[in-house]
């Protein structure tokens, strides 16, 4: 199984100091879901690991952030792509809990749930954390320069990422780069 996952505020959609609250409010980033339209086309499965602190810090409920996934998925659609599962932690950092990134709990689920080891599993975030927590669990990490790593270059990315961490302009460089390389073949 081809298995990619993503984060999703500041890698598919904008971020918000502020939280992104409500359907209205997400923002698929330029090129983000034909990115992934792409990956889908090509066999790839998509999958999301998501903080969502918005929801223990009660600042939307679970009703407004499935309004914000279908929004997401219905836009996706008509791009021709597909993500198999959302997975998502509600709780804030204060709750200490084993799923929020970058502790690797949402990465164990996705595991279990797809029932494939991770270890080499493209993962892709616009935060330390998001990579941390992939390649914790043996995730090949990938950081994109948008969100939360907007202000960075590959020259001068954040401290603190994972041995290994490929840098790319955004999810669209990312999908040109995993695309580009299933089409290498396989050495003898």
């Amino acid at each position: 199984m081809k298995l990619v996952i993503l984060d999703r505020d500041g890698t598919i959609n904008s971020d918000s100091d502020e939280f992104v609250k409500a359907p209205e409010e997400w923002l698929a980033l330029p090129g983000a879901l034909e990115a992934i339209a792409r990956l889908t086309h090509a066999g790839w499965h998509v999958v999301i690991a998501s903080n969502q602190s918005g929801l223990g810090r009660g600042l939307f409920d679970v009703t407004a952030l499935n309004a914000m996934h279908a929004k997401m998925l219905r836009l996706l659609a008509l791009q021709g792509g597909r993500i198999d599962a959302i997975f998502y932690c509600p709780h804030t950092a204060e709750d200490d809990c084993a799923c929020r990134k970058p502790k690797p709990g949402l990465f164990e689920q996705i595991g279990n749930r797809f029932g494939v080891p991770l270890k080499g599993v493209p993962t892709v975030g616009d935060s330390v954390r998001d990579v941390v927590a992939g390649a914790s669990v043996g995730c090949e990490p990938h950081l994109v320069l948008t969100g939360k790593s907007a202000g960075y270059s590959n020259a001068a990315p954040p401290e603190g990422l994972p041995a290994g961490t490929q840098i790319h302009r955004d999810l669209s460089a990312f999908a040109d780069f995993l695309l580009a390389r299933d089409t290498q073949p396989v050495p003898v």
